[in-house]
């Protein structure tokens, strides 16, 4: 298992963030390239899946994307912006999802930026 999938914990194969979404799986496919949402291959079958905590009460974390867009533009991998979305930060008390996810986005995005540079 590598860092990430250990980091994670909970991953949802792309069929099923289409049905927990309710939309397409066009549409899923539509979320990662417009980076609303991102995905590796993970398990022993490699198969794309997105993070769980990644959706929240039906939707993509609404903060979600402008981070993921920051660490992309910054040269961060998917799996790498994942890794940093799950580590655990002292300084937070939490990891950065979890403080996307309280609605806490202008901390972590100002982060995001910091590692930009």
């Amino acid at each position: 298992m590598s860092t990430v999938e250990s980091l994670v914990g909970e991953w949802l194969p792309l069929p099923d963030v289409a049905e927990l979404l309710n939309v397409s799986i066009t549409k899923v496919h539509a979320l990662l390239d417009e980076r609303a949402l991102a995905a590796v291959r993970v398990g022993e079958r490699r198969i794309r899946s997105v993070p769980a905590a990644f959706i929240q009460d039906g939707h993509a974390v609404e903060s979600l994307k402008g981070t993921i867009v920051v660490l992309a533009d910054a040269g961060y991998s998917d799996e790498e912006l994942i890794t940093w979305l799950f580590t655990p930060d002292e300084s937070l008390r939490g990891r950065p999802i979890d403080a996307l996810r309280e609605g806490r986005k202008t901390e972590i995005r100002r982060r995001a930026q910091t590692m930009a540079w």
